[in-house]
């Protein structure tokens, strides 16, 4: 599972050959959860409202990258 970024002790991750809808996994220490890209929903899981918040900024200013990401390891 490539890490798409580090911020602080938060991890953006995606897994190859993973199930739809796309989404990224958000880790931290004490959280794991599952975020949609298209909407930033969480799936599964749970996490801390602050991680959340820098996840999704991240994620909304990198939505194209995550995207293409998804793409590029989930094709079939």
């Amino acid at each position: 599972m490539p890490t798409l970024v580090t911020i602080g002790n938060i991890k953006v991750r995606m897994f190859a050959d993973d199930h739809n809808p796309p989404h990224f996994h958000v880790l931290t220490p004490d959280y794991e959860a599952l975020v949609r890209i298209s909407d930033f929903a969480v799936l599964r899981g749970s996490i801390d409202r602050r991680s959340y918040e820098i996840a999704v900024k991240w994620a909304a200013e990198n939505r194209e990258r995550l995207e293409h990401e998804w793409q590029r390891l989930n094709a079939r």
